[in-house]
């Protein structure tokens, strides 16, 4: 961006110039309201064990995130969709406002079942703060500009990281765990008052009938395959009559959710989109930078806290070193995209290095310093930067101005489904190498003992067993975190194969002399 306004070469239906002041403050707006979402399971997380010494339901301790989850996921698209129809600016700030009745109800829960309910209620108003500040993005900026601005947002990310279990653990020891919910009231508050005012978007408002059809076997598709990943091979069997049920109702569902999306008026998702190869491929990488990414690196703090001894707040601080890398990544690459509109190799080096940093992480053994530890982390955490806000330039580079939310909404559909399935086939492998770890080393029988307890085996305990347990149960969770990273190495060279598919075609909005034809023709570009 030059100047005070934004390159009027946009061809029509991008969006338009608008003065670089107004721009920054409708930044401020949407980066407090994704960092509510961002911050939030994290400052929860910590507080959890207190949470569930208070209201009791240990059973269900689980659900307070899952609820959360699942809601979010099934939010997401439909959130994109209103905002296409009735206005993205109108819809962000009602997801603030229904994120923020979540969370006062959450803190004010009396019983377990309360909390689970309106965690849930907290992830419908989620859904619609991450896919609407990407749209918004789309509706401000033009293509070529959107990687700055996205890296800037992307750096909440690493923030929300590093200091979701800080505030967490400070609310948790010197308030109460209710605070870790009425936190983000004042940071919504600010949110909705930035974005009133201080945000100016044209979106036409489309008179047209929701897709109520298909918003309908979408939830329920995702839900259900969402369970699946959640209770697979850990509440229930992989072949028990509740998984293939689940298993069989989300295929059905997704089958007639593209049936019903292809004949409906105005549909969730549009077909069309679709049609459009670059959007295609970027909705796969996003799939598979969300199973790496929520998947393998969701095990690394077992690892720090189990082996390395770490506190939950001191892990989150090991992993600073990715955290540290995707943003520079993420800032670096924006401020070169802006200047050359180059992004095709982004992708591709990001699934290299996300594969090379997947294997180094071979590395850590139980024997491994602090130090090495988190700085074997540095490898992942690049090579996400460079997928992550590229896979969302390049999918809203590919839709027209009308389907940015339901653009927006997709990409974030696909890497919340890809985690998802990924928590779930990483943990079933995780399960199963620290089980044959410790059979091999004292016996089948204390393999299933200490195994099936080990949810309930927290690190201060770890530590009061008998040295051969503890040394038993340190090596299987590394050999556990090694199975998962193995997984991880290898979607992360599946992405790197599919990021060669990518075309580059010119950024809208600030693409050079001529090339504006170009850019337009690939909104009907066929699909691979």
């Amino acid at each position: 961006m030059s100047g005070t306004k934004t390159a009027d070469s946009a061809p029509p239906g991008a969006a338009e110039p608008r003065s670089t002041r107004s721009i920054y403050i409708a930044i401020i707006g949407l980066m407090l309201g994704m960092f509510l979402a961002m911050l939030d399971n994290l400052i929860v997380g910590t507080a959890l064990p207190t949470i569930v010494g208070d209201l009791g339901g240990l059973s269900h301790l689980a659900w307070v995130v899952t609820a959360y989850t699942l809601a979010t996921a099934a939010a997401t698209p439909i959130w994109g969709k209103l905002g296409d129809l009735y206005g993205r600016k109108g819809m962000f700030m009602a997801s603030i406002v229904i994120f923020l009745a979540g969370s006062m109800l959450s803190g004010l829960s009396q019983s377990m079942n309360q909390l689970i309910g309106f965690r849930a209620l907290q992830g419908l108003g989620a859904g619609g703060l991450m896919v609407g500040a990407f749209a918004i993005i789309g509706d401000l900026v033009p293509p070529r500009e959107r990687g700055r601005f996205q890296a800037i947002i992307g750096g909440m990310m690493p923030i929300a990281f590093v200091g979701g279990p800080l505030i967490g653990g400070f609310l948790t020891d010197h308030l109460s765990w209710r605070w870790t919910f009425y936190v983000n009231v004042p940071i919504g508050a600010i949110a909705l008052l930035v974005t009133g005012l201080g945000m100016r978007l044209h979106t036409p408002h489309i008179k047209a009938k929701i897709d109520f059809i298909g918003a309908f076997l979408l939830t329920v598709g995702v839900v259900s395959l969402t369970l699946v990943a959640s209770w697979g091979g850990t509440q229930y069997d992989w072949a028990s009559a509740q998984i293939i049920g689940l298993a069989v109702a989300s295929v059905v569902a997704l089958v007639l959710f593209v049936f019903a999306e292809a004949r409906a008026a105005e549909p969730i998702l549009p077909p069309r989109l679709f049609r459009n190869r670059n959007f295609t491929v970027a909705q796969i990488l996003s799939f598979f930078v969300g199973a790496a990414m929520f998947g393998a690196v969701n095990f690394l703090p077992y690892y720090m806290q189990d082996v390395q001894g770490a506190s939950a707040t001191t892990s989150g601080l090991l992993l600073l070193p990715l955290m540290f890398g995707m943003l520079v990544v993420m800032l670096t690459t924006g401020q070169l995209i802006a200047r050359n509109g180059r992004y095709k190799m982004y992708p591709i080096i990001g699934g290299a290095v996300m594969t090379a940093g997947m294997l180094v992480l071979l590395l850590l053994k139980v024997d491994t310093s602090t130090v090495m530890s988190s700085a074997l982390t540095l490898g992942v955490g690049l090579g996400m930067g460079f997928i992550m806000q590229n896979t969302t330039l390049i999918t809203q580079n590919s839709a027209e101005l009308r389907d940015m939310g339901a653009a927006s909404g997709s990409v974030t559909l696909f890497r919340t489904v890809g985690g998802s399935l990924g928590v779930a086939l990483f943990g079933s492998i995780y399960t199963n190498r620290l089980e044959h770890t410790i059979s091999d080393r004292l016996g089948a029988e204390a393999a299933h003992k200490i195994s099936s307890g080990s949810a309930h085996l927290t690190p201060a305990m770890l530590h009061t067993l008998p040295a051969p347990v503890r040394e038993a149960f340190e090596a299987g969770v590394t050999s556990g975190l090694h199975g998962t990273v193995i997984g991880g190495a290898v979607v992360a060279f599946a992405a790197f194969l599919v990021a060669w598919l990518v075309r580059e075609v010119p950024l809208r909005g600030s693409a050079p002399k001529g090339s504006t034809e170009q850019a337009a023709e690939t909104i009907a570009e066929p699909a691979i």
